[in-house]
Parts: C-alpha cells; structure tokens; sequence
C-alpha cells in the first residue's frame, strides 16, 4: 500500500517535469522560427537559456528574440526553481517516511514478549512464519535481503531489516525476550554463527536450525541449538514414505495443514487446563472429551519424557503437556472452554 504523501510528490514531479518539457518546446519553436536558427543551434539556445549557464550566443538577436529570451529566463527561473524544491523535498520526505515506519515497527517488536525469531525468510523460513500464523504465535522475522522485505512488509508482519549474525539485529529482534529462534539461512555456516551467538545471548532459548549437510548436525547440536532439521532428508524419507505406507502418510499430512481453520493437533501445557494448587488432576479428571470433544493421543513430562496414547490415570503434574486431537471445530471449542486463545 503506497503512502499518500509519497503519492502526492509523485504527482506534483510530474508535473514540473511536464512544466520543464512545454518550456523547452517553446524555447526550441521560439528560436528556431524567430531567430531562424537550425533545429540545433535552437536546442542548444533553449538549454543554455533554461539553464541560465551564460554561454555566448550562437548569432546576435534581434529585439524580438531578445524579448523571447528575456520571457524564456524568467520562466525558467520560476519552473527549475519549482521541479528542484520538489524533487528535493520528495527525497527528504522519502527518508523520513522510512525512518518513521522503522521506528513504529521497531516500537510494535519491543513491545512482544515471548516471541519467536525467524532468522532468514526463504522457503523455510516462510513455511515457518505461515505455521505460526496459523497457530496465531508472535514471531519477528530477520531478513537482510531488502527486495524480499518489501514484498511482505505490506502484510503487517514484524521483521528486522539485518544481518541474524549481528547480535545487534538480533538484540533489535527482542532475543531477551524471545521463547524460541529458528534459524532458517540457507548457508550451514551462517546457521552456526547465529545459533553460537544467540545461545551465548541467552541461555534458556530453544533453538531450531536448518541444516543442508548431515555433517553439520553434530556441530549445530554442539553450538547450542535444540533440534536441527535436514530439510532434504525430511523430503526423501516423506517421498519413500508415501510408497510404503501411502494411507497412513496421507492421514497424518491432514493432520498437519495449516490455515486459518482447519488445526487438527493442538499441544497444551497443564497449567492453562487447570491451577495445579488445587490439587494434581489425571486427564480422566480433566474429561476433555466430554467438553471439547478433543482426545488426548500424547504427553510429555517436564523431562522431556513422550507417552504415545496415555492412560486416562495418568497424573498431569505441573511443567508437563498435553497433545490433543480434534476436528477444527473441537479444537476451536477447546480454546474456547479453557481460554486458550
């Protein structure tokens, strides 16, 4: 969406510069018939005119071209004058709108708090913010390529134009407040540097990188990152996947599609199902299915520990999670019914 004022400026440059071409067609007739100059000597006649360069003239004038003249230099003062304070003022202008919507984009990151930080928006990067998106968690984007900013800083999305190996860009990005960082450059190299410098920034950050080497998986896990994805091994194994088991893949590729409506798979910390202070309660107590209509397929403790298909006896302590399952309709009652959202 252009700016009104940069329209405006637009508009009126144009119409200097529409302004500077009548004057020099007439500067050009005007000699060239008045004066009986070559179309040449007339062009140049108008240019040093309009210019006001004080070259000498091509032949001597007679009054009337001397009168021409004199009409040719008072105009031209007023209309160059007028095109250069416009052009002028739309360059100052120009700065100070970018620097403007800067600052008002910089003050909506600082005001986030347990944010995420996509380093690097290409093909991975993008898939991550649309997941986010769709699961409607705060993230700010870092990109130091400016065409692709522009394309969706119209879409009100929070990123930081800079380098994600600049601790200053990712300072800028919130990264003490931030809950997590995906680091999806396209350079392995790049991928360790931010994960060694935001893993040094602050301890507690889950990080995710993207790895294109199996070689630099170990090495990214050693810098600090929590998980490290190999995007081409994902695609391969999927690929083979669908040849073996075709049925069972293309049932868990619906579970997994994003949009505004259609989140089947929900993961819930405990606390936000109930105030463990009251006294510890086991997913039977909780009776999601009866409420929401949701199934509880997974959980994981405050270790870190997963249980495919839990018991319905099993203790929610506090620190641990829920994985549900659901219709889009029954996960939407979910967040509803225990205020989620």
């Amino acid at each position: 969406m252009t700016n009104p004022l940069i329209t405006l400026y637009r508009s009126k440059i144009y119409t200097a510069i529409t302004l500077l071409l009548i004057l020099l067609v007439i500067g050009v007739f005007g000699f060239r018939f008045m004066s009986n100059y070559t179309w040449i000597d007339a062009l140049y006649m108008t240019v040093i005119t309009i210019t006001t360069v004080g070259f000498g003239e091509v032949q001597p004038l007679d009054d009337t071209s001397k009168i021409f003249t004199i009409f040719l230099i008072l105009n031209s003062v007023v209309i160059v004058g007028y095109a250069l304070t416009i052009i002028t003022e739309f360059i100052l202008s120009r700065n100070n709108i970018e620097e403007l919507k800067q600052k008002k984009m910089q003050k909506k990151i600082d005001g986030l708090n347990n944010h995420i930080i996509i380093c690097g928006y290409g093909r991975n990067g993008k898939q991550a913010a649309t997941k986010l998106l769709a699961h409607k968690q705060p993230f700010v984007i870092v990109e130091k390529n400016k065409e692709v900013i522009e394309k969706f800083e119209d879409e009100n999305m929070p990123f930081v134009f800079g380098n994600a190996n600049e601790d200053e860009v990712l300072l800028q990005a919130g990264i003490e407040r931030a809950s997590s960082l995906i680091s999806a450059l396209p350079n392995d190299a790049d991928n360790l540097f931010v994960v060694l410098s935001a893993r040094q920034m602050k301890k507690d950050l889950r990080i995710i990188s993207r790895a294109s080497q199996e070689t630099s998986y170990e090495k990214l896990k050693l810098a600090g990152a929590n998980n490290v994805i190999l995007p081409d091994r994902i695609g391969g194994d999927h690929m083979a996947s669908l040849v073996v088991v075709p049925d069972l893949i293309e049932f868990i590729d619906n579970l997994a599609i994003v949009g505004e409506s259609n989140i089947n798979i929900e993961e819930v910390q405990v606390e936000k199902l109930y105030d463990p202070n009251t006294g510890i309660k086991s997913i039977i107590d909780l009776d999601l299915r009866h409420k929401t209509g949701c199934t509880v397929i997974g959980f994981k403790s405050g270790a870190g520990e997963y249980i495919v298909n839990p018991e319905g006896e099993l203790k929610l302590i506090p620190g641990s999670k829920v994985i549900v399952l659901g219709r889009p309709e029954q996960i939407k009652k979910l967040n509803t019914v225990f205020s989620l959202d």
